[in-house]
């Protein structure tokens, strides 16, 4: 090839570029034993990262059940497609943006929104829907944030730096989410946030996207066609998120903060011209393949479109629309910039291409054309400076088996000695605290920020429903069939167990949407940990994967898609292995949709439960991974709940068909806080109040009110439709034990007859919805001292 004035290739060079000797040495072994040019060394060095070879994580994820009757595009696209009916699919995606977060949390969360919703119209559907699960540090110092290590498996408190830069991350991540998807006018319907001490240093940000798209209308990201133009469209390209793709397969140093160039900056009403002008010109038929460009910008989408293709590509620098002058191929390369799209059309129709770029104020540039020799080739003033084979990129990049070793975590699996239960006859306080502690307390401070109306398709919106719900308009003749989603994951479980803490991420999200009256019928995952390098990490990914395949196995919910984001270290240490589960599903009904609220006064509610309370021993055991033990005694302990996968299934099965009889008038899962605190989030809409008589089963009451034992669900209902919904339950193997009634305003449970919580609804919902706000607005001394 041409030769092309360049960097002496070192092996400091090589190391900077994330490349170990022996990558460098198979590098030019696919080369034909030459030695690459600074624009190859550059190009291998992001194709090859963590983050878009998967080369730790790939062997693992082949075990992911990826197929069924619905599924049109499973992994490996842009965005997996499920069938929807009706002529419909959906298509859907969750990725992370955790370390351009840290660094930029505006720029990072707002460019993650941003390069999700590409994801979605890339495939020619148009986003209809967001949500986000968010992970930060604690925004407190209580004692549930580790405030001294009192006992074992306590960790050291949060520091008042800490914790202002907690704040700082938080309201720059939520701000630049909230900007992006509100200005580009997708709404938002929530999704979860968590605080943990283990990410103080590594936020995690995932976004989770869904669209819509006529099911003859799907596009792919393949070219094709030698001979056919090769065209830019979108924002001009700039120096920013240069390596974004390498920056985010390392770990954190004292240095990163000086990364801020690696962050790209965003433009959400250009995005929102780009997809109009990319669905418009998908509707001429002169679009052969599209691409966005994100994470190694360019380069991924040239080599990419190339190898599913089996075509090369050939484009010249030279004509790519610059905003800044002097850049050079390596930059133009690599260069993340936002808000930009690579289409392949059909050779003589490019007029018409331009001209609906054109109307709508874009970029369209014809860069280079399809080849027939599988290589993508760069060019600099008619000179060659790259020319690599596609499948040296993709297909031969290297993949690892990286070593696993078997991990405990260091807490004790049984209850310390030091813990006192049971002592208090009134657990009013206790509920109240849980309330009010961060993972626990309503984020209306959050999902207020969002637009969740714009598109008027929102049936319930964030803080409304244990999922979100839109309508399908125009979903042809009879009932208006609605879709739902939702999102969950506990690292704190993983960290405990990572096999059944994952099982759990899967069946709550389930569980969410059948507490909505949907059908799951899809997922995507994004999987959050720390250094693949270390056996340990590995082990606890290889046991989530397989968590996650029982889990969707059994539910029969296919992942066709996500994301994996390894290295979220800081100074060697990781956070917990954080699996976060997107799953969408599907209503017949829109408004047969259940919400989570009590309506009023005078009806039964029931408790639907999958599986019969354990011993003392397991309650015991169970408790120390619960938000009480983490809040109120401010230790962890034990394992996760158990989860009996096949119960879990009939119980879901049970939702969906009662909400589509009609007789169920709302549904809301136990989670975080157990039973009392999802009996008082059925209270807080209306301002019922309830009457309940729980047994404790010889539990001590702490276990029986705080309890999390999974596939549980309060339902509503009529009176008169309680022996209808027992005959139901009766049917899948289920519990329908009816516990008590709504009331006015007060809300008290009894135990074995006793009152054990006795307060106004609204001093507990004062609590749960300021508690947030407050934290973020109250210095960390005050909350130390108080």
């Amino acid at each position: 090839m041409t030769a092309f004035a360049a960097l002496a290739i070192t092996p400091e060079l090589i190391r900077e570029h994330g490349l170990t000797p022996e990558e460098y040495a198979k590098v030019r072994q696919l080369l034909g034993g030459r030695e690459p040019t600074i624009t190859e060394l550059g190009i291998f060095s992001v194709m090859w990262s963590e983050h878009c070879s998967y080369k730790s994580s790939r062997v693992h994820l082949k075990r992911l059940p990826t197929r069924s009757k619905r599924v049109i595009q499973g992994p490996g696209e842009n965005a997996g497609i499920i069938d929807i009916g009706d002529g419909w699919a959906c298509a859907f995606k969750i990725e992370s943006h955790n370390h351009p977060s840290f660094i930029e949390p505006f720029q990072g969360s707002a460019t993650g929104v941003g390069g999700i919703l590409r994801d979605i119209f890339t495939m020619g559907a148009r986003p209809v829907a967001v949500m986000d699960s968010l992970r930060f540090g604690p925004i407190t110092a209580r004692v549930g944030a580790g405030l001294r290590p009192a006992r074992p498996g306590q960790r050291p408190g949060p520091t008042q730096t800490e914790i202002h830069k907690n704040h700082s991350i938080l309201e720059g991540v939520v701000s630049g989410v909230a900007s992006y998807g509100n200005c580009f006018g997708v709404p938002n319907l929530g999704g979860e946030t968590k605080f943990e001490p283990c990410y103080s240093g590594n936020p995690l940000v995932n976004a989770f996207a869904l669209g819509l798209v006529r099911r003859d209308q799907i596009f792919y990201a393949k070219a094709s066609g030698e001979g056919n133009p090769v065209i830019y469209v979108g924002a001009k390209t700039g120096r920013d998120g240069i390596h974004g793709a390498t920056m985010a397969s390392e770990e954190f140093s004292d240095a990163s903060e000086a990364k801020r160039p690696n962050v790209q900056v965003g433009d959400p009403f250009l995005e929102k011209l780009l997809l109009e002008a990319c669905l418009e010109a998908m509707q001429t038929g002169a679009i052969v393949g599209i691409q966005d460009m994100g994470a190694a910008g360019l380069t991924c989408s040239t080599c990419e479109m190339g190898a599913r293709g089996r075509v090369g590509l050939e484009i010249e620098m030279d004509l790519v629309p610059q905003r800044e002058s002097g850049m050079s191929p390596y930059e133009i390369m690599l260069s993340e910039s936002q808000e930009r799209m690579l289409l392949v059309a059909q050779k003589g129709r490019e007029d018409e291409v331009f001209r609906i770029f054109e109307k709508w104020g874009l970029d369209a540039v014809e860069i280079g054309r399809v080849t027939g020799d599988n290589k993508m080739r760069v060019l600099e003033h008619g000179q060659v400076v790259a020319e690599i084979p596609n499948e040296a990129l993709t297909d031969d990049a290297p993949v690892y088996k990286r070593p696993l070793a078997r991990w405990e975590p260091p807490v004790p699996r049984e209850m310390p000695e030091g813990i006192r239960l049971g002592g208090n006859a009134d657990l009013t306080p206790d509920l109240t605290r849980l309330l009010a502690s961060p993972n626990v307390c309503g984020k209306r401070w959050i999902w207020q920020q969002y637009d969740h109306m714009v598109q008027t398709n929102t049936v319930e919106a964030p803080g409304a429903g244990d999922a979100g719900v839109i309508r399908i308009k125009n979903s042809g003749g009879g009932p208006q069939r609605g879709l739902a989603m939702a999102l969950d994951g506990n690292g704190r479980w993983c960290y405990l167990d990572p096999k059944l803490g994952a099982m759990h991420a899967v069946a709550e999200a389930a569980r969410n949407l059948a507490c909505a009256g949907a059908t799951p019928v899809g997922a995507t995952n994004c999987l959050n940990f720390g250094n693949p390098e270390k056996p340990h990490i590995m082990w606890q990914f290889s046991q989530v994967i397989d968590g996650i395949t029982k889990a969707c196995e059994e539910l029969e919910v296919p992942i066709t898609g996500g994301n994996v984001s390894f290295y979220n270290e800081t100074l060697g240490e990781g956070i917990y292995p954080t699996p976060v589960i997107g799953i969408v599903g599907v209503l017949e009904d829109v408004h047969k949709a259940l919400r989570p609220d009590f309506r009023e006064p005078g009806r039964a509610i029931i408790l639907l439960r999958a599986s019969e309370p354990g011993d003392g021993t397991d309650a015991e055991s169970e408790f120390g991974s619960s938000e009480y033990a983490k809040e109120i005694l401010g230790t962890l302990w034990g394992y996760p709940p158990e989860l009996q996968l096949e119960r879990e299934a009939a119980l879901q099965k049970a939702l969906v068909d009662l909400a589509q009889a009609g007789i169920v008038e709302s549904a809301h899962d136990c989670s975080e806080g157990g039973i009392a605190v999802a009996l008082a989030e059925c209270t807080f809409a209306k301002g019922t109040g309830i009457a309940v008589n729980l047994a404790s089963h010889g539990l001590l009451a702490e276990f029986a009110l705080f309890g999390e034992d999974a596939s549980r669900v309060v339902i509503s209902c009529d009176p008169g439709n309680v022996s209808r919904i027992q005959q139901a339950a009766g049917k899948h193997g289920l519990t329908a034990e009816v516990i008590g009634e709504t009331t006015a305003q007060l809300f008290e449970i009894k135990l074995d007859g006793r009152v054990a919580v006795s307060a106004a609804v609204a001093e507990l919902r004062d609590a749960y919805e300021g508690a947030l706000e407050k934290s973020l607005r109250t210095e960390p001394e005050a909350v130390i001292t108080n």
